[in-house]
């Protein structure tokens, strides 16, 4: 644990799999650092964190198998987050707008796009970078 004015911070590595996602977010919020936090919150913590990962996955290594790397640290009554890779980059380095509003009354919807909404509502300070050939993505989440 790294300890700094009240600032707790968890690392970590992992391959771009759903398989090492899943292990991922589920040990992170099970660590010390962070498993005080009432269980809603870690609940949105750990909803945010798998739509980030599970894009990395699916979207920038999607050709492929790499290393993602998120630091998680709690600084008072936040959570900050940031992770990185090396796949893909985003289309024209921006964050996309993703799905929004009404669709048919049949209830028809298209596939995928919803993440990047939900991230923006639930997240502060979103912020994303390509940089030498590196992600850079990073947000932060009010918590009690």
């Amino acid at each position: 644990m790294q300890s700094d004015a009240g600032l707790r911070q968890v690392r970590l590595a992992l391959q771009s799999t759903p398989l090492a996602v899943r292990r991922a977010l589920s040990g992170l919020f099970r660590d010390d650092r962070l498993g005080d936090l009432p269980d809603d919150q870690r609940g949105t913590a750990e909803l945010l964190l798998a739509e980030v990962l599970n894009n990395v996955v699916e979207h920038a290594y999607a050709e492929g198998v790499g290393e993602i790397e998120v630091t998680v640290a709690r600084c008072g009554r936040s959570l900050v987050f940031r992770v990185l890779d090396r796949g893909a980059e985003l289309p024209g380095h921006v964050l996309t707008q993703g799905h929004r509003g009404d669709y048919g009354p049949q209830g028809d919807l298209p596939e995928g796009g919803f993440g990047w909404p939900m991230i923006r509502a639930l997240a502060k300070e979103v912020d994303y970078r390509r940089q030498d050939g590196c992600n850079q993505l990073s947000f932060r989440l009010d918590v009690a």
